[in-house]
């Protein structure tokens, strides 16, 4: 029972493109069982009329797929006239007697079949309007192709300015960014996983022991490396504009004796780069650098 009824639940529900393929099967049916009455045939059995069914269908499927490849062949989209009368030519068929066979007297007229909706195919791209044929173009011959495809149209996007997007966009670009070097880390390298049966379902960057656990918190950040250079470069400057008064208010008088007492007892004056090559790149190797505590009055 229950096979009967989605059988019967299937058939129900067919799609439009099976319905249409019926609706043209059965009108072959009726143009052979008129074309059997035609040649004096008063009955048929059921197997009989379905192999005539099917020849027709596959002489006519025939024709137009030879009529396709001449319109292909052809640079062209849409078969027209000559291009089945070219098909009929190359089958063999007698392309003179279909006129005769069209009026002949006995012939047997089949009522219109019921209106099927045909497949709905996409829609392809709307721009402009469709041209329609000049008055030297026949009417028979394809229509011009959809707009789109030989009118240019460019598209412009403004940027998104809006703060509540730009920032949600931002956060989801880390957020992505974070689960892709994650995901990285723990593919290529070791990983630990909090469930002992499967290794794969939530795996974790395995953490990495030290052997001197405390040294990350004895050793200074970036942040107070950074900020005891600024205040050791402002007291060097407060001194060398005081060295700078001082030397000043020393060298009023001019004399020779006190411009050469001033240099070194070597006579040339150090360079400050030789001073910056002394300078060491490595926080960790640098000199302690104590900040300057200052007593309140």
């Amino acid at each position: 029972l229950g096979d009967n009824a989605r059988g019967s639940a299937g058939k129900a529900t067919s799609s439009p493109a099976e319905n249409y393929l019926l609706a043209r099967r059965r009108t072959l049916q009726v143009v052979v069982s008129a074309l059997l009455t035609e040649s004096g045939f008063e009955s048929a059995e059921k197997a009989a009329v379905e192999t005539l069914t099917e020849m027709l269908q596959s002489y006519i499927t025939e024709i137009g797929r030879c009529a396709k490849a001449y319109c292909e062949h052809t640079a062209r989209s849409v078969p027209t006239l000559s291009d089945t009368v070219v098909t009929l030519i190359e089958m063999g068929f007698n392309v003179d007697t279909l006129p005769i066979y069209a009026k002949r007297s006995q012939r047997m007229v089949i009522t219109a079949p019921p209106v099927t909706n045909a497949p709905v195919t996409p829609k392809a791209l709307s721009a402009g309007q469709k041209r329609t044929h000049p008055a030297h173009i026949p009417s028979h011959f394809p229509e011009f192709p959809d707009p789109h495809t030989y009118i240019k149209t460019p598209t412009f996007r403004e940027p998104v300015s809006d703060y509540q997007v730009v920032r949600e966009k931002a956060a989801t670009q880390r957020r992505d960014v974070e689960r892709a070097l994650t995901r990285f880390i723990a593919k290529t390298g070791e990983t630990q996983s909090l469930f002992k049966d499967d290794i794969t379902t939530f795996p974790l960057i395995a953490a990495r022991p030290s052997t001197i656990p405390y040294l990350s918190a004895l050793l200074p950040s970036e942040l107070e490396l950074q900020a005891l250079e600024e205040t050791d470069s402002s007291e060097q400057d407060d001194q060398t504009d005081g060295e700078n008064t001082a030397g000043n208010a020393i060298t009023d008088d001019p004399g020779a004796d006190k411009e050469n007492s001033m240099l070194p007892p070597s006579g040339v004056v150090p360079s400050t780069k030789a001073s910056e090559d002394n300078v060491i790149d490595n926080p960790y190797l640098r000199p302690v650098k104590k900040p300057k505590v200052r007593r309140k009055k």
